[in-house]
This record gives structure tokens, sequence and C-alpha cells, in this order.
């Protein structure tokens, strides 16, 4: 009975109670915050589906918490009802999931206005706690400015995927480059560079000298000492583990992390100390616990 326990207690690392005589080991394992996940690739035919599903490889791998945006299907140049649609579908997937994920609500450069009010209905009057940017405008366009102003006044971490391809980007889409540009007019916006540029060397170079900008070092392939490179650049206290499930799988993200070469303190910052800070201001302002 005993070691059926320990196996329950190893796939749901957040119920510490059932952890019985192996509660030391499973404990001591790090926290595991992802700050990149979506419903897009995963199984299920409504939302609610998808997130059990996605919270059930959650607990195989040990990740204790999610930041879900975004529905289904990928809409490059969604228009203002397609974005309400997929945070309506987001909400739907957190309704019953609060303790095990937080919502980022999907905003449009092209629409900058219409998203304004989806951050006032899902994150200022309702429980998403961030804001998610993906292709639709280069987010070094002034015209995202009154969306940045309206995540930064709610102390709401802003995550801009970003990338750097060597056979051209898809129009709209930002590279570190432009999210570096934005975050010197936004100084006291909390933004996440998403996949570090995908060609991480040079998504590390670009936002090096910019102190504010976080690096997520999750969505491109598992290549060995991309972990250690953001280390060695950025330090510690700027990278945050995110995996983009379900394009992508835990298991290969978490490898990066896990596998690196680098200080054990510095793994537990990467996989969830740093997003929990991230995320404590707005999780205090909404009387959230993180």
């Amino acid at each position: 009975m005993a070691w059926s326990v320990g196996i329950v207690a190893l796939c749901h690392p957040h119920r510490p109670a059932d952890a019985g005589p192996f509660a030391s080991t499973v404990w001591s394992r790090p926290m595991i915050w992802d700050v990149h996940a979506h419903l897009h690739g995963v199984d299920g035919r409504t939302p609610e589906e998808r997130m059990a599903n996605l919270l059930r490889f959650a607990d195989r791998m040990g990740v204790e918490r999610l930041c879900l945006s975004m529905g289904y299907p990928f809409l490059h140049t969604p228009t203002p009802e397609q974005l309400k649609a997929q945070n309506d579908f987001v909400l739907r997937a957190l309704s019953h999931h609060h303790d095990r994920a937080f919502g980022f609500v999907y905003c449009s450069g092209q629409y900058p206005t219409e998203s304004a009010r989806e951050i006032e209905r899902c994150v200022k009057n309702g429980p998403m706690v961030g804001i998610k940017l993906w292709v639709a405008r280069p987010c070094s366009d002034r015209r995202l400015d009154p969306v940045i102003a309206a995540a930064a006044e709610l102390k709401a971490p802003v995550l801009q995927h970003t990338w750097f391809k060597a056979n051209g980007n898809l129009p709209g889409e930002s590279t570190p480059v432009d999210l570096v540009e934005l975050a010197r007019r936004h100084p006291t916006a909390k933004l996440v560079c998403g996949h570090s540029g995908g060609d991480w060397e040079r998504g590390y170079a670009a936002i090096r000298g910019t102190a504010s900008l976080f690096a997520e070092v999750g969505g491109f392939d598992p290549a060995s000492g991309c972990v250690e490179m953001a280390y060695r650049d950025l330090g510690a206290d700027r990278i945050l583990y995110g995996s983009d499930v379900g394009g992508r799988s835990f298991g290969s993200q978490l490898a990066k992390v896990q596998a690196a070469d680098i200080p054990a303190d510095a793994k537990r910052k990467i996989l969830g100390d740093n997003l929990r800070a991230l995320l404590r201001p707005i999780l205090a302002d909404k009387g959230m616990k993180p």
C-alpha cells in the first residue's frame, strides 16, 4: 500500500497529503511552473476535455502550474470576435482548475482598442493574469502601446512570441529585436521573450542589454547547451521555463533545464521560482494564491 501511495504522489505532486512515506523525496524536487501552454494540439472535443488531458500529462511530468493562452484553431490574424471566442475557450478550460492554471488573454496588435477591452474583461474584471501576443503585428509597432500600457497598469506579464526564421518571418511576426524596442518604450512592463527567438544564440544576444526582459526557453528544439548559454549571458533570474505544449512535449522542453550543467539553485529559479515571483504582484492584487 505504501508503494502505491508513493506512485500516486509522484503522479500528482500538487497533493502533498498523499505522499506518505515518500513525501521527503517527492517534495525535494523543484517546483515546476510552465509559462507557455495551449489547448491547440491537445486531444479533446471541448476546452474542458482538452484541459483534463493537458493536466493528465502535466501530472505525469510533475508540472504544478500552467499559464494557458489561446484557443483553437490557431489564427495568425484573428478578428475581434475570434479573439473573444478564443479567450472564452481558455476561460472555460480554467473554470474548474484555478488551482492548477492561470490564464493569459490573447490580444492582437491589429486591434489594440478591442484588445484593451479584452484585457479589461478577462484580466481586470476576470480571472486571467497575463497577456499573450502572437504574430498579427510586430510588437515594435507603436500601435501596440495601449495594450502594453494596460498590461503594465495591471502588473500583468506579457508573453510575446518571437522568432528569427532562416527563411523569413511570417507577416507581423516579431523578433527579439522588436521586443527590445518595445521594452525601451515601456520600461515598467513585464515582458517575456517567447521562445527566445527560436535561434536562441541570436535571441540571447539581442535581449542581453535590456535587463527588464525575460527569456523563455521553450518551444524550440531541445539543443544541448541552450540553457547553459542563457545562464551565462542573462543570469538565472531572467530565464523562464515554458513548454509550448501542445505544440511541443513537456518532456522535451523540461529536459533542456533538468539536464543543463548549471547549479541546482539556478534550475529551481528557471523551473518555477522566477515565474511565481513575476506573477506575485498581480496575484496579490487579485487575491489569488501564488
